[in-house]
């Protein structure tokens, strides 16, 4: 998907002049670096000293190191799987190379790679994200775990392999901030879980190569920042991983410098991409799990190197943590709201271990876990390492003395009734800063689970660059459990990552207690018409109600609700029987739906796309999706009502 002249206007349009300004003199730089790489500083007689504390490896539970061994095993023997795609290339892998299309990147300067375009490099995701190298800080952490030294050796030549293959600015890895980031981020796990073996100082800090690659990634990552409306968990990952390296890796004399601006900034996009509730503001729970790992992460490498953070650092993370406890249904499983492109900031467990259950482990370890928060089952890797390098806090601090239900400056609300019903209400601004890259028009949409299996779903991302029909779908109006009206989204969407008219959102009533919990909203994405939802959520008859009002002129409507993938329906005029099974029990429910619209089922439909779930980036399975259509003139109302039996 390459980008036109118009949606490169349209971009610029959304940028002030500061950023305008600074965008400017980034080009004028890009040119200025053309002219050649400047040698590195020497450096001589320098030793990593970032180790993990003594007993820090004892600590890991035995079942964890069982499933890490299990995926190394998988990895040693050249099999991987990124974004949907198994890869059995991995013992060798080219670094340009894209599986899933069969284009390699071309390896020209990185200011001239068009990254993209899938026509000329292929996805670009597909070739990102083996280089975070993230599965190589498992090969070295199933090292520190067993000492068997294959893990570092395979570790070590895929190093040796990738800084051959990929010089100083050249080529498709060079090319943006949050990969420089994340690499350098796993380079310092990697290090440090490799201490033990003979070979890990041959390997970094004796290593001119190592140092050369270190030392450039850092110089570009403090001389391309990401600026302005851009500056979302780009430039999250950006400090956290200089900030890591500089730590870390402080062998250079721009190591002082570079640490100090990447504390600061660390700081200042923290609190900048952060509600004051806690809620990331890109309204992305994907998003919000990265971005707390990465900050996690970082606030690690500070405290081991002995570096003062900002109080206002912790604070962020702690509210982060917090806000994600309480907003998880029963199977710890977050909303599945905006953007989502399985992003980690930091991998020492195998895809078998629960992402979130991992994170609100080590939200407990580092800040201490508060009465209402859920039980977390099971254990991991990454907890008992982390936190032996992380300083405790959240004594003394104000904390929520009960699990919150309404974040009300994020505009999320979470409904709870009996048995596992959990409802998710979506009254919130479109997305973060003026292009709201990672927003879907998806206003006054409600997620409804039950016992963590999808009833009435969010169906996701599946794809951001070479399939625009697709990338226009999965975050569209029709996309999501909400009404559209005249056959357009809430929301203008200017290109990929461009929102040019953002709807706007106001709740106007929250009671989650008792025994029926209620929010009220609307929007005005429609203007002069105006959408208006109410949902409860009856407690004692097991019931989620949505009304939905719509007032102003004539137009066309059309309500969608997105059935999770495990969901069968039966649907007879306006009425669907929904059946399911969990944990081998059987579990149904019966959807009334609106009978002044026209209802059809509608399953794995590509012309165009409807009726699909997406349970991972680059992956989609079909669901079915139920869509009631008529018309409005003057005012409506549409009531729906999800019982669940028993």
């Amino acid at each position: 998907m390459s980008m036109s002249a118009g949606w490169y206007l349209r971009r610029l349009s959304r940028m002030g002049p500061r950023e305008a300004a600074g965008r400017a003199a980034d080009a004028v730089r890009r040119r200025r670096w053309r002219s050649g790489l400047p040698e590195r500083p020497p450096v001589t007689g320098v030793r990593f000293t970032a180790v993990l504390p003594e007993g820090a490896l004892a600590a890991v539970d035995p079942d964890a190191v069982k499933r890490l061994v299990a995926e190394a095993d998988r990895l040693t023997a050249g099999r991987a799987e990124f974004f949907g795609v198994v890869r059995d290339d991995m013992t060798d892998p080219d670094w340009q190379s894209d599986p899933k299309t069969g284009r390699r990147a071309p390896l020209d300067h990185a200011f001239d790679v068009p990254y993209r375009d899938e026509e000329t490099v292929g996805d670009i995701k597909q070739i990102w994200e083996p280089s975070r190298h993230q599965y190589l800080t498992v090969l070295a952490a199933a090292y520190a775990l067993t000492g068997n030294d294959r893990y570092a050796e395979r570790t070590a030549a895929h190093l040796r392999s990738w800084w051959e293959a990929n010089p100083p600015l050249r080529g498709a890895h060079w090319v943006s901030g949050i990969e420089l980031g994340i690499r350098l981020l796993s380079w310092v796990w990697i290090r440090r879980l490799l201490d033990g073996w003979a070979g890990a100082p041959a390997l970094f800090e004796e290593n001119p190569v190592a140092l050369d690659q270190i030392w450039h990634h850092q110089r570009w990552l403090a001389a391309f920042p990401s600026r302005g409306s851009s500056a979302n968990n780009h430039a999250v990952a950006e400090a956290a991983g200089q900030l890591a390296a500089s730590c870390a890796f402080g062998w250079f004399p721009y190591s002082p410098r570079w640490r100090a601006e990447a504390l600061r900034d660390l700081d200042r996009h923290l609190r900048a991409n952060t509600f004051l509730s806690g809620i990331n503001r890109e309204l992305a729970s994907e998003y919000h799990g990265l971005v707390l790992e990465l900050g996690l992460a970082a606030l690690a490498e500070a405290d081991a190197a002995g570096v003062a953070v900002p109080a206002t650092t912790r604070l962020v993370l702690l509210r982060m943590t917090d806000a994600l406890a309480a907003v998880v249904d029963d199977r710890l499983r977050p909303p599945r709201q905006g953007d989502a492109d399985d992003g980690h900031g930091l991998v020492l467990d195998g895809p078998d271990t629960d992402r979130w259950g991992s994170l609100l482990a080590t939200g407990e370890a580092v800040f201490g876990r508060l009465g209402w928060w859920p039980e977390v089952p099971g254990a991991d890797v990454r907890t008992p390492l982390l936190a032996s390098l992380t300083e405790p806090y959240g004594e003394g601090v104000a904390r929520p003395e009960s699990r919150p239900a309404h974040f009300a400056d994020a505009g999320l609300t979470v409904l709870r009734g009996p048995g596992g019903i959990w409802c998710r209400c979506d009254g919130g601004p479109h997305g973060f800063l003026s292009i709201a890259a990672h927003a879907h028009a998806d206003a006054l949409s409600v997620e409804v689970r039950h016992d963590g299996v999808d009833v009435l779903a969010d169906p996701g991302t599946y794809c951001y660059h070479g399939r625009p029909e697709w990338r226009n779908y999965f975050r569209s109006t029709l996309g999501h459990n909400t009404l559209e009206a005249g056959g357009r989204d809430q929301s203008v969407s200017g290109g990929p990552f461009l929102w040019t008219r953002h709807a706007a959102t106001r709740v106007l009533k929250v009671d989650a207690e008792g025994e029926t919990a209620r929010w009220c909203a609307e929007h005005d994405g429609y203007r002069p018409l105006l959408h208006r939802r109410q949902v409860e959520v009856a407690h004692e008859r097991r019931e989620v109600r949505v009304v939905d009002t719509v007032g102003g002129d004539r137009r066309e409507v059309r309500l969608a609700f997105h059935l999770g993938p495990d969901i069968t329906a039966e649907l007879e005029g306006s009425r669907a029987r929904l059946t399911w099974t969990r944990d081998g029990e059987d579990r149904s429910a019966v959807l009334d739906l609106p009978a002044g619209l026209t209802w059809r089922a509608h399953r794995g439909e590509s012309a165009p796309p409807l009726g699909w779930y997406s349970p991972g980036f680059g992956r989609k399975v079909p669901s079915t999706t139920l869509v009631g259509s008529g018309s409005v003139d003057g005012t409506a109302e549409f009531t729906t009502v999800l019982g669940f039996d028993g």
